[in-house]
């Protein structure tokens, strides 16, 4: 799949839709969306809404520097994020076993 590049902080109000994968080196803010047929990677903090697998692509991931979105979609499995506890640490979400799961993002494959 394609990808699109931003080089930018995405602020409340801005919606970015693309149907392959996006990067985003930057910050998304809450009140500001991301949707994608494929991955969604964030180089930088993720409160704003995001949906990866927007078709229905059940392996696609979030990728975030600080993993705190407002909501997080991956196909059709929608989760909201917890409290934060400590400091914030890069992670990785995706689906396992019927649900959304985020844990620490090593960079090592899936």
């Amino acid at each position: 799949q394609e990808a699109v590049y931003l080089r930018r902080t995405l602020r409340s109000g801005r919606t970015v839709r693309h149907s392959g994968h996006v990067i985003v080196v930057g910050d998304v803010n809450a009140g500001a969306e991301v949707v994608a047929d494929g991955d969604v990677v964030v180089w930088g903090h993720l409160r704003g809404t995001v949906h990866a697998g927007a078709a229905g692509d059940t392996e696609a991931v979030v990728c975030a520097l600080d993993l705190s979105p407002t909501q997080l979609r991956i196909a059709g499995y929608i989760a909201t994020s917890p409290a934060r506890r400590g400091e914030s640490r890069p992670e990785i979400a995706r689906i396992r076993d019927g649900q959304i799961v985020a844990e620490r993002w090593t960079g090592k494959g899936k």
